[in-house]
């Protein structure tokens, strides 16, 4: 120990150390001062951009304005390394500096741009280890000693290094994938252009297409030979056909629905057993429908395919109703039909107006004639379905009812004539 601390002491006060010293400090001066520069006088780090061109490039560029220091460090760092070793054949205490920076630039990605907790410890379990082995120039060294720690079960053989990477790489690619499939499907349906099915077809198409790439690499990270799985994917396919067979027919259909339209997010939708709901999500596998009461209907999606159903508003978002009660047979009905006009145009949510077509205004007539009065239809159009929010058959019902009662129009009740049959044969009767 005593040797070893005597050579430590003897270094320290070489020349050669305090040349590697003045090197370190040189290449920090000159990382501090270019990323100062920078901020000061770069259009990109000087102020946050609010508008113009590219902004959101822009304002990503204003972010990293902290960091510039970091990333100089290590740049000019690595740099003064490879001088000091050239120039002095010496470079153990700038490679020192150099890890120590990477650390620091390490960190200061994480905390102000990551903020989801797996790649944080990422970055602070395995970025940071790996980075400071590498300067150290003893990853490789690493590397076969875990290649050294292995398993063989059979043909295969299963090593620490292999197992630490397919780890490793396995969670980034889903960590990436997972932020990649969301970003393109946010970017894909705000394409205006396209209509809403067609950036749904393009969504799920990219989806499909991101996972069977990740699966690729994935293989590739596990050392899987591709060509090696042709025969195995053949197999795979048969047990797809016949085990998963309602999975891939449901998959399939979904397809189809989105390739032919009939199918949109907003539709509502009346299923052939009298469920009834709106269409929040269209899934490669099944449909979701929301009803007014709150509840959610997982439709396969082979029932829209193979069976009827009735789409309320795809084409049309206006709708027809009817209002159907009697009045007494001693109603004038001419009033009564301009009331009942006049009362129907009168809700909001109700189209009337001259610059409608006639069949589409409020209306008033006759529907036939039965024993205790006459059968009155009322007919109206509305934008949406006549439920939950737009509950406006019950407000009609509502006001028809106040309207008839203050104009004193009777609806009327069923009524019986009773004949009492005496002994004489002489009949006596009463109404009611």
């Amino acid at each position: 120990m005593d040797q070893y601390i005597a050579q430590l002491v003897a270094w320290a006060s070489s020349p050669a150390f305090y040349s590697q010293l003045g090197v370190v400090l040189l290449a920090i001066t000159a990382a501090y001062s270019f990323a100062i520069a920078l901020k000061r006088y770069s259009p990109l780090f000087r102020e946050a951009p609010t508008t113009g061109p590219l902004l959101l490039l822009r304002s990503s560029m204003y972010k990293i304005r902290e960091l510039l220091f970091p990333l100089f460090n290590v740049l000019f760092l690595m740099i003064a390394a490879d001088l000091s070793q050239s120039i002095l054949e010496q470079s153990a205490l700038v490679r020192v500096f150099e890890a120590l920076a990477i650390v620091l630039m390490i960190y200061s990605l994480t905390a102000r741009l990551v903020n989801n907790a797996y790649p944080k410890a990422l970055l602070k379990w395995v970025a940071i280890p790996v980075a400071l082995l590498q300067v150290m120039g003893v990853l490789d060294n690493v590397v076969v000693y875990l290649q050294s720690l292995s398993v063989e079960i059979g043909n295969i053989k299963v090593s620490a290094y292999g197992v630490v990477r397919v780890a490793i790489f396995s969670g980034v690619l889903f960590w990436i994938g997972h932020i990649v499939n969301r970003t393109g499907k946010r970017l894909i349906r705000q394409q205006a252009q396209l209509d809403t099915a067609t950036r749904e077809i393009v969504a799920k198409l990219f989806q499909v297409a991101l996972i069977f790439v990740i699966f690729i690499l994935l293989l590739q990270v596990m050392g899987i030979n591709i060509t090696a799985l042709a025969v195995f994917g053949g197999a795979l396919g048969v047990g797809l056909g016949f085990g998963l067979q309602a999975i891939a027919s449901n998959f399939i259909s979904g397809l189809i629905l989105l390739l032919d339209r009939s199918l949109t997010e907003g539709d509502y939708i009346e299923l052939a057993d009298g469920r009834k709901g709106v269409i929040r999500e269209l899934n490669m596998r099944s449909t979701i429908l929301e009803t007014y009461d709150g509840k959610d209907i997982m439709v396969p999606n082979e029932q829209f395919i193979t069976t009827s159903f009735i789409n309320w508003t795809h084409k049309n978002k206006k709708q027809r109703y009817s209002i159907n009660f009697q009045v007494a047979y001693s109603t004038d009905l001419h009033k009564l039909f301009n009331v009942l006009r006049e009362v129907v145009a009168s809700h909001p949510r109700v189209l009337s107006g001259p610059d409608l077509p006639i069949e589409e205004r409020p209306d008033a007539e006759i529907a036939g004639f039965a024993d205790s009065g006459i059968n009155i239809l009322v007919e109206f159009w509305m934008e949406g379905v006549d439920d939950g929010e737009n509950r406006v058959g019950a407000d009609l019902n509502l006001m028809i009812w106040e309207a008839l009662k203050e104009n004193q129009i009777q609806i009327p009740f069923p009524q019986r004539e009773v004949k009492i049959v005496q002994a004489g044969g002489q009949a006596s009767g009463s109404g009611q």
